[in-house]
């Protein structure tokens, strides 16, 4: 009872403390000499703003960022440019290797019981088909009562497509159904939604055969193509991730079309589809961090880190996840190299490679160049969608609430207003780039970001494009990372790396552990 009180206590305490909102109100003079370069900063970034232009060219003309396609070097090579365009020292840091691919035209059409073209595209590093295209019934996974009857169908998918997901009840979003049904009807949605989602996972249990399995299992029982669909939440909006099958194709469909064929199929109709799909195999292709530098003049061997992930999934053009952090830290280079071409420390930034299969880039850097990571005064990242910036946390570093709170002291009271802070905070886990550097002791610090309807609409989704961008907020993250990395770059002291006493988790009653250390993916494998 002791252990459990103080344990209370010691949360309130930090909570009690943690957390503060700046002042409105700013006392800065942007006038004194002091802070002169901040007043550039703004000026630059409001007047001169190339956001529109960066986003354009890297979402429009580049497009997605897969890792392995050639479309990840070509944004590669155009961020070097642009980098050294503006007198700034650019390179690529490879790391390892990956499968190549590249996506092509996916063309689908259901050819019975009526002509109609459908709505899909090839999962990432899908097999293409020939050029023929491929031709078969559908048929849907089947609730089963035992792994017997499961095999006994398997038997019978030869030749065919199969539907692999589970059958949507609704198309229209939670929050649809929350403004116009009736409470009946609304309660009636949510039970057929859960209903729905355990019978899925009860089959799953039934068959003998995790989610993982599923697609492989189905391949080598002859399939001739998957049809999924991993809907986001939102109005047309899905989930585009890897194809998980080594020889046949695999094609997410919208939700409407994909609900539309499950009925066909289970109502007798018996519909039939041709896919037409031609990525292409390119075989092992290297992976890489595109990095750029402003070297310091007075402690060169100190770093400021500016981050954000470069590569992206594919199903649009990865505008919000990570195109935004990467224009913000590249119009924030910009901006910095313009108006303090000579900082005190020297200011990197780091584009990682291949964050979306597990922090790759960043963990090999911080395994590639132990020196600089030794020597970062902080590091901040910016990942989670388009939105200005609404929350900073300590991250479990004892004394952030000081450095951070004086770098944060000039920034706009128009920006810093929106910024809940929150000291010390914890340590975060994993999500983002910043967690490789943080499980080392770098005070790195995620510029977390307002969500825009991200998780139902952008985040890895097939519409998460150029128009989704919010740019008028874009532009405050802007000025507030060049801000905060030349506070942190003139500060005339070293970011203290003292860490909190961790909590105690009362399930286990020890105390919470910090974020261990990972090494990156280096290597392809066979599939992803």
């Amino acid at each position: 009872m002791k252990k459990l009180i103080l344990i209370l206590c010691l949360f309130t305490s930090f909570s009690a403390i943690s957390q503060y909102r700046f002042p409105q109100n700013n006392d800065v003079d942007y006038d004194d000499p002091a802070f002169e370069t901040v007043k550039d900063i703004i000026d630059e970034a409001r007047k001169n703003s190339q956001l529109e232009v960066l986003a354009h060219e890297l979402l429009d003309v580049v497009g997605p960022r897969l890792t392995g396609t050639p479309q990840m070097k070509q944004a590669a090579d155009w961020a070097v440019n642009k980098y050294t365009g503006w007198g700034i020292n650019a390179k690529l840091h490879e790391f390892g290797e990956w499968m190549g691919w590249e996506r092509g035209i996916t063309h689908i059409d259901m050819t019975s019981p009526r002509m109609r073209t459908l709505s899909g595209r090839q999962l990432a590093y899908s097999p293409s088909t020939s050029e023929d295209g491929i031709t078969g019934e559908i048929v849907f996974i089947p609730e089963v009562e035992n792994k017997q009857e499961f095999t006994d169908w398997l038997e019978t998918i030869k030749g065919k497509f199969v539907l692999s997901s589970m059958y949507q009840p609704s198309g229209r979003p939670d929050y649809n159904w929350e403004k116009f049904a009736t409470e009946e009807s609304l309660q009636k949605i949510r039970n057929d939604r859960r209903e729905a989602a355990r019978k899925w996972s009860a089959n799953f249990r039934k068959m003998g055969v995790n989610r993982r399995k599923i697609n492989s299992t189905l391949e080598e029982a002859g399939a001739i193509g998957l049809l999924s669909n991993n809907w986001a939440g939102g109005f047309g909006a899905n989930r585009v991730f890897s194809a998980g099958t080594k020889n046949i194709p695999n094609i997410d469909l919208d939700l409407e079309d994909y609900t539309m064929l499950h009925r066909m199929v289970k109502s007798g109709v018996n519909p039939e589809i041709k896919v037409v799909s031609t990525s292409k195999d390119l075989g092992t292709v290297p992976t890489f961090n595109t990095l750029a530098m402003i070297k310091g003049v007075e402690k060169p061997e100190e770093y400021v880190i500016l981050s954000a992930h470069f590569d992206s999934w594919d199903g649009a053009t990865g505008a919000t996840d990570n195109g935004t952090g990467t224009i913000v830290m590249m119009e924030a280079m910009r901006i910095l190299k313009a108006v303090y071409p000579s900082p005190k420390r020297t200011i990197l930034v780091g584009h990682w490679g291949f964050e979306e299969g597990g922090l790759n880039g960043s963990r090999a850097f911080v395994e590639d160049f132990p020196d600089i990571v030794k020597n970062t005064q902080a590091l901040f990242n910016q990942d989670n969608g388009t939105g200005r910036v609404i929350n900073i946390s300590g991250q479990g570093f004892l004394n952030s609430y000081e450095y951070v709170s004086r770098w944060l002291s000039p920034v706009p009271s128009e920006i810093k207003k929106h910024i809940k802070t929150n000291f010390p905070g914890m340590p975060g886990g994993g999500g983002s780039d910043y967690a490789s550097f943080l499980a080392v002791g770098v005070p790195a610090f995620s510029l977390s970001s307002l969500d825009w309807s991200y998780r139902d609409y952008t985040w890895h989704t097939n519409i998460d494009t150029y128009d989704k961008i919010v740019f008028d907020d874009v532009r405050s993250n802007v000025i507030l990372t060049a801000i905060l990395a030349y506070m942190a770059s003139e500060d005339k002291n070293k970011a203290s790396r003292e860490k909190r006493v961790m909590p105690v988790n009362p399930r286990t009653g020890k105390e919470v552990p910090w974020p261990n250390t990972r090494s990156p993916r280096r290597e392809r494998p066979e599939i992803f």
